[in-house]
């Protein structure tokens, strides 16, 4: 869902969202303000609603019968959130120049521990492991392909889903070493580039 909202809410669907956000309203309501038909917004919000941007939430009362009123769906604050990779980059920044190399390492690979616990393992093959975790990367924003290796699989990523925390850091990595490791039951190891464009890279292994 991710992508896609931020696909969805630039040009006039983003005016939508933002309208929405600060009161839940009617199509009528959001037409009037924005200086749009009837039936365009209605086009606008069946997508929005569709994409799990927007959510029908009551009615409101008056004129000639009840209008529906639309609301921002749960959640979705944080994924139009734009302070997320700042923070985090900061965030780590702030933890490498604070720990020892040590210390940090135990935080990240703590943090895919956590992570990993709101996912199902991965089950069957180490194939069919490995491509489930190639899709949950690619769920989170990450485009990957898989490729068979003498030791298992490799998971290359086309770019880095963390690149501006990363920042040359391996413990970030390592989070994700972690992570990945855990819902695969089985032994990943980070081949990441942390040059001036970051590439995500984990071989997988029984």
């Amino acid at each position: 869902m991710t992508n896609r909202a931020a696909s969805a809410v630039k040009g006039t669907r983003g005016r939508i969202v933002d309208l929405i956000r600060r009161s839940p309203s009617t199509a009528t309501e959001i037409a009037r303000e924005l200086g749009l038909t009837y039936n365009a917004v209605r086009g606008h919000l069946t997508s929005l609603e569709r994409d799990g941007l927007v959510r029908t939430g009551g009615v409101r009362q008056g004129g000639t019968r009840p209008a529906v009123l639309y609301e921002l769906a749960p959640g979705i604050d944080d994924v139009l959130s734009r302070a997320y990779t700042p923070f985090a980059a900061q965030l780590v920044r702030t933890l490498a120049e604070t720990l020892s190399e040590p210390k940090l390492d135990v935080i990240m690979r703590d943090v895919g521990r956590g992570l990993a616990s709101q996912w199902p393992r991965a089950r069957g093959s180490l194939k069919q492991r490995v491509e489930r975790a190639s899709a949950l990367l690619q769920e989170l924003g990450a485009p990957n392909e898989v490729e068979q290796v003498r030791a298992g699989f490799r998971i290359r990523g086309f770019g880095c889903l963390l690149a501006a925390a990363v920042q040359g850091q391996p413990h970030v990595c390592h989070a994700m070493e972690t992570l990945l490791g855990t819902l695969t039951n089985a032994q990943v190891a980070e081949c990441c580039e942390r040059g001036e464009r970051p590439r995500c890279c984990f071989t997988v292994s029984s």
